[in-house]
């Protein structure tokens, strides 16, 4: 169960660092540049002992999936964004690949 927080965190700062790269303005605003860069430190920090329990491409899976809804979602909140009805459907696919690789997997958690 710890490792599902783990992974929890590391896609909350996965998310949080790109929503800040993409604040950044492409490190026009340097120091909104750095947050982004910490966040993802912070991400990794928690990302790697997930690497050490769920197979690789399960975890990544997961994490990238989960932080494509989330940043989609929440780019069209916060910076006014678009997703037509095909983007949608192409993150929902995603979102049952991940879910799919999940369900399949046995680990020994």
């Amino acid at each position: 169960m710890k490792i599902w927080i783990f992974l929890t965190i590391a896609i909350g700062f996965e998310v949080a660092g790109t929503l800040l790269l993409k604040a950044s303005d492409g490190f026009a605003k340097p120091l909104v540049g750095m947050a982004a860069i910490f966040c993802y430190t912070i991400c990794f920090w928690f990302f790697a002992p997930v690497l050490k329990v769920l197979p690789a491409g399960v975890a990544y899976a997961v994490w990238a999936g989960v932080g494509i809804a989330a940043v989609s979602v929440l780019g069209v909140v916060l910076f006014k964004q678009s997703l037509n009805l095909a983007q949608l459907g192409f993150i929902a696919l995603i979102l049952v690949g991940a879910v799919g690789l999940n369900l399949s997997t046995t680990t020994s958690l």
